[in-house]
């Protein structure tokens, strides 16, 4: 009898210093694919050289021990040109293996990645990947073009072939999840001490138009839910068997259908599971759940995100945000009211940009008052609505600088520098600002968690490279940190 054929799912080891400076955060997409590529009869390995912050010469030495089959690797645009390197790898280590690609950037770039670099990617899946994957790799038993499986590109006879794009999934409780190749040790949210960091996904999709959004692309302004019983569950599993503490719900839409959320904050409540959440939702769905906030904080969330996005109805509309900028003051009030800690962006280095309207939005940043703040460069993704508005903008090319923390859009009264240097000081400004409020808060895990965060955000996010030119963390900070034995 034939050896079953093995696939190694690697991470791009890319890190600009954003999200990765408060936790490890593990890449539940190839849960999903694992899954279905055991389904599909294959051994399955999952190695997160990202997490691990492995480089390519240890990637290298993985692949060699793995001998994998296949190799396939996914990627938003910031990424890609590491996955890619990841794929070149494979080939050169042994010629034989099949490499595959998927995720957003991919989905949209097919082509471009196929033309140039049509010795490395043997196949593109495109959209929804998990019954993509199955039925490819069932298909590559018979033969190597799968010509029957919709959503897949590859190449023939110097021609670049796309199947047809598939429709999404139906029922997605019915997926398979390889929570046993995961490598628990490795996921960490680094401001809760010794805590086991997993994560969620409840739903699919959304259906709004944000132009500078990727995901509701991808989704096709889609938006589809599990079941709460079944999400529920599968929290309970995280945590009786794997040890999962906190865990991030990775939708970018949760709360859609008030009913459903309700049920599963009704169904966590009822569990008593010991676990913390971090979510993010849209401004409206705090507001019309104003009611029912404290049954978010009972069920266990204690971190909400929002996309507030801008601090002026001018911006908010020119990217279809779909919100009132009191909404987002009214949201953010409505969570620390019930104690659960907000965050929130604010998008700077748009094309009218000045110096002027930076210090606006940084005077209505604190007047907003989130616990966290995040200033970030806008980023024209190649495939995004907004890319054909701004292209003529746009001074940098090199896609992995497309990470919404360098900035992209030159402004027609700023240098690139300048809204670099403009994004730091507000990052500066502040959190120095927040700091004497924090210091006095009376509920003492909010305090520590605030004070932990900042730390993380000086010391190990890219601020901290960024402050070179602009000055160290600032010495009160320090002392404020030290004397509260959070350093």
């Amino acid at each position: 009898m034939a050896a079953r054929k093995k696939i190694l799912f690697i991470t791009p080891p890319y890190h600009c210093g954003v999200v990765e400076a408060a936790g490890t955060w593990l890449p539940l997409t190839f849960v999903y694919l694992a899954g279905s590529a055991r389904e599909a009869g294959l051994d399955a390995e999952i190695y997160d050289a990202m997490s691990k912050r492995h480089n390519f010469r240890m990637i290298a030495e993985q692949i060699r021990r793995s001998s994998p089959d296949f190799v396939a690797t996914t990627a938003i645009t910031s990424t890609i040109m590491d996955a890619l390197r990841i794929l070149r790898l494979a080939k050169l280590i042994n010629p034989e293996i099949k490499t595959i690609i998927g995720g957003v950037h991919p989905t949209f770039c097919y082509e471009e990645i196929l033309r140039f670099s049509w010795d490395v990617v043997d196949y593109v899946c495109v959209g929804e990947g998990e019954a993509v994957l199955r039925e490819l790799l069932l298909s590559l038993n018979k033969g190597p073009y799968p010509d029957d499986v919709r959503g897949v590109t590859f190449k023939r006879d110097g021609q670049i072939y796309f199947t047809g794009r598939r429709g999404f999934i139906e029922d997605l409780d019915e997926l398979s999840m390889a929570w046993d190749l995961v490598d628990w040790k490795d996921y960490t949210f680094f401001v809760i001490p010794k805590s086991r960091l997993g994560a969620i996904s409840t739903s699919r999709g959304c259906n709004h138009d944000c132009t500078f959004c990727s995901q509701q692309k991808f989704w096709s302004r889609s938006w589809r839910p599990r079941k709460p019983q079944r999400v529920v569950e599968e929290l309970e599993l995280l945590s009786t068997r794997y040890g999962v503490n906190i865990v991030l719900v990775t939708d970018e839409f949760p709360t859609r259908d008030r009913d459903r959320w309700e049920e599963i904050l009704d169904r966590l409540i009822q569990k008593r599971l010991d676990m913390l959440i971090l979510m993010e939702t849209r401004v409206e769905d705090i507001i019309r759940d104003r009611d029912i906030l404290w049954k978010y904080r009972k069920a266990g969330i204690i971190h909400i995100y929002i996309g507030v996005e801008a601090t002026n109805q001018e911006t908010l509309d020119l990217i279809k945000k779909d919100i009132k900028v009191e909404q987002g003051f009214e949201a953010i009030r409505l969570i620390q009211d019930h104690g659960m800690i907000t965050e929130t962006s604010f998008v700077l280095g748009f094309p009218h940009e000045t110096k002027s309207s930076i210090g606006r939005t940084l005077k209505l940043a604190r007047h907003y008052n989130p616990d966290f703040a995040h200033f970030l460069a806008i980023t024209p993704w190649p495939y995004a609505d907004m890319y054909r508005e701004v292209k003529d903008y746009i001074k940098v090319f090199d896609y992995s600088k497309y990470n919404l923390v360098e900035p992209i859009i030159k402004p027609e009264k700023m240098s690139l520098e300048e809204v670099d240097q403009a994004i730091v000081e507000c990052y500066k400004k502040f959190y120095m600002g927040k700091l004497g409020e924090i210091v006095r808060m009376k509920d003492e895990f909010k305090r520590k968690y605030l004070l932990t965060s900042m730390r993380l955000i000086m010391n190990t996010s890219f601020l901290k490279k960024k402050m070179g030119s602009l000055g160290s963390i600032p010495l009160k900070v320090e002392r404020y940190l030290k004397g509260l034995n959070v350093i």
